[in-house]
């Protein structure tokens, strides 16, 4: 079986647009995941972040590792998420800093020296992914929703991520697989007799019709969906200052 490398890395990111704000917030995903972030955050009730119980909150600071007895580098929230209750089914700690960009990248640098790597990007998404947790619509569909512009295209992409389009698919496989096994009792079973065999033929016709009827909607609605994504380019003609 293939083995995806690095899937056994704790990976770490911010996962909040860069620039001034009320918050920012780091993101961890991997088995080391709670072991990194004890090392470097302690919790106002001096509970460890490993003795807590999944979807909870912990109030506390971050400080540099190598430096117990240092001032704290930031008050911060840290959420702790078991896998396979989480984004990517792997244990996920969120860390909810104070915005800005000096705090964030200082908080991302222990954490690193800590143990995580980096992310690459759209990893934890990648990750959801290979651990089962999201198929690839809606892994397409979590970055239209980042990327939308309009609230009918992002309406589109929420549906996409719910598994609607998966729906729409799964339903054209089982059509294929229907006519897979008609053909596949047809060549297993040639010595059945002619009315039989014309009864099978009028059955594969039937699945093959549902099918295209499938596919061609799906298609049509492909077409919406590329104006909803990225709009439609006009050219405005005409003579010079004519109110064009």
């Amino acid at each position: 079986m293939y083995q995806y490398k690095g899937l056994e890395d704790t990976i770490v990111a911010i996962s909040t647009a860069m620039g001034q704000g009320g918050i920012g917030i780091i993101r961890l995903s991997g088995k080391d995941a709670v072991v990194i972030v004890d090392k470097i955050f302690v919790a106002a009730n001096k509970m460890k972040l490993a003795q807590s119980p999944t979807h909870t909150v912990q109030y506390g600071w971050v400080y540099e590792k190598s430096a117990p007895g240092a001032d704290f580098v930031d008050e911060v929230l840290v959420t702790l998420m078991r896998g396979p209750r989480s984004y990517t089914r792997e244990d996920v700690v969120e860390i909810s800093c104070h915005g800005g960009s000096a705090s964030l990248r200082t908080v991302l640098k222990i954490i690193c020296d800590a143990g995580a790597r980096l992310a690459d990007p759209g990893e934890f998404t990648k990750r959801a992914f290979l651990n089962g947790r999201i198929d690839l619509t809606q892994a397409e569909a979590v970055l239209d929703i980042i990327q939308s512009k309009t609230e009918a295209f992002l309406q589109v992409s929420t549906h996409q991520l719910k598994g609607e389009l998966s729906k729409e698919l799964e339903a054209i496989r089982e059509q294929l697989i229907k006519i897979y096994v008609e053909i596949e009792a047809i060549v297993n079973f040639p010595e059945d007799d002619t009315e039989a065999y014309a009864e099978v033929q009028k059955t594969i016709g039937e699945h093959i019709q549902k099918a295209e009827q499938c596919i061609k909607e799906l298609l049509n609605s492909s077409e919406h969906g590329k104006i909803l994504k990225d709009g439609i380019k006009i050219v405005l003609c005409g003579k010079p200052n004519v109110g064009k």
